[in-house]
């Protein structure tokens, strides 16, 4: 009994109890909810702010959970991107080289604009990147190989000269970008397209770049 003469109700608290507690969540239910937890948080409040005792609260999960399923807080992060990137930069296959790497780092510079391209590379520059991690290592292996794909697709219609480097030319236009991004240069699609057209522009066969004679 209360001093205002009301009885407590322990059924109401121990309902209260039981919805604050940790949801029991397993499988592709957890993922989906700790990973969307993980991109509202940086969306919201910057990296800084992404712990995994805070996107455990978020997601509503227990922080054993996350740490069991992604063992280091940049794993999450990364995975989160991860999965985030592979629809925010699709891979074009225009048929034409120059249109398909024009679209693909177009997409890149915009993603740099959002809070979770920020994200990914403050990440990747920190000291708290443990890039000796496999795990690491393969998120960006697979951006790069993505743009590979595209490079190798304009070798093999004789685009490019055959002896191009398909992911040097990819590191190169990337390089570009997040190099802008770092130093707040401009970076946007017009960006993007001047450094796909110069890069390209060496990568030509002999023959097709302006000024220049063909093999003998």
């Amino acid at each position: 009994m209360t001093a205002g003469g009301s009885a407590k109700d322990p059924k109401g608290e121990q309902g209260a109890q039981r919805t604050s507690r940790p949801a029991q969540l397993r499988g592709r239910r957890l993922r989906e909810a700790v990973l969307t937890a993980t991109l509202d948080l940086l969306s919201s409040e910057g990296l800084a702010a992404v712990s995994v005792n805070a996107v455990a609260k978020a997601a509503g999960v227990h922080e054993t959970s996350v740490y069991r399923h992604w063992g280091t807080r940049e794993q999450l992060i990364h995975d989160a991107l991860s999965t985030h990137t592979v629809e925010a930069l699709p891979t074009p296959d225009t048929g034409d080289v120059r249109q398909d790497l024009t679209e693909l780092f177009a997409a890149v510079a915009r993603y740099l604009l959002t809070p979770q391209g920020a994200a990914l590379l403050q990440l990747g520059v920190s000291a708290a990147g443990n890039w000796q991690d496999a795990g690491l290592r393969a998120y960006w292996e697979s951006r790069l190989d993505r743009g590979e794909a595209v490079v190798h697709r304009g070798v093999e219609r004789g685009e490019l000269d055959a002896d191009t480097d398909p992911r040097l030319l990819v590191e190169m236009i990337g390089a570009l970008l997040f190099v802008r991004t770092l130093t707040g240069a401009p970076v946007d699609e017009r960006v993007a397209a001047t450094a796909v057209a110069q890069v390209l522009d060496g990568a030509r066969p002999l023959g097709t770049r302006g000024g220049e004679r063909t093999r003998a």
